[in-house]
């Protein structure tokens, strides 16, 4: 598929063309992280560099705990040995903070695991990784009120001054408890407006039609 010529680039294929999804062709165009050139970087490679991508469906690894599964991507994204004591004590905050029941760490990743487990484990995991962009996409996709709070609650803890959350979303629910800088529309593969969080107050209450 030609992500560029067909300018059917949609919100979710933009992550992915960002990350470098071998499901998709780019024939043209760059992708600069801080400068430099990531194109044609592989996907793991490009998560090195610190671009993190969450799932609208997270994958399930059977026989890998979350525990384990957290560590080994650590390891990965730095390149040094995770050291136990003080990856336990980040872990214990995190997940008290998005209300993550520990019996879940040592659990199958998303084996089996509600709708709203996975979206905060994709949130545990951006914590734990800490990379210089996050990308959510629909993050608040089926959850529930009181879940998008959690949710909403683990991206201000990561982000600061010295990193970037793109929240890729189809409503604005998500953005009430959190300090949005920009919001972008994004329709056949183009950015029809820009603007700060009264545009998402805007589309609240208008709706899209008028980009359509």
């Amino acid at each position: 598929m030609s992500l560029w010529d067909q300018m059917v680039l949609g919100k979710t294929t933009t992550a992915n063309s960002i990350l470098n999804n071998p499901s998709y062709t780019k024939t043209n165009g760059s992708i600069l992280l801080e400068g430099e050139d990531i194109t044609n970087l592989k996907t793991d490679e490009i998560a090195r560099k610190g671009v993190f991508m969450s799932f609208q469906l997270p994958e399930e690894i059977m026989g890998v705990s979350v525990t384990n599964f957290l560590k080994y991507a650590k390891n990965k994204m730095t390149g040094k040995p995770v050291k136990i004591f003080e990856f336990k004590k980040e872990l214990k905050k995190y997940t008290q903070a998005l209300n993550i029941n520990d019996e879940n760490l040592e659990r199958s990743l998303n084996v089996g695991f509600s709708g709203g487990e996975k979206k905060k484990n994709e949130i545990l995991q951006m914590l734990v990784l800490n990379p210089k962009l996050a990308i959510l996409d629909e993050t608040d996709s089926g959850l529930d009120v009181d879940a998008i709070k959690t949710v909403s609650k683990g991206i201000e803890m990561f982000k600061n001054k010295q990193n970037a959350v793109l929240i890729i979303t189809h409503n604005t629910k998500i953005l009430h408890s959190l300090k949005v800088d920009y919001v972008h529309i994004l329709v056949n593969g183009k950015i029809v407006k820009t603007g700060d969080a009264e545009l998402a107050k805007e589309i609240e209450e208008k709706g899209y039609a008028e980009y359509k």
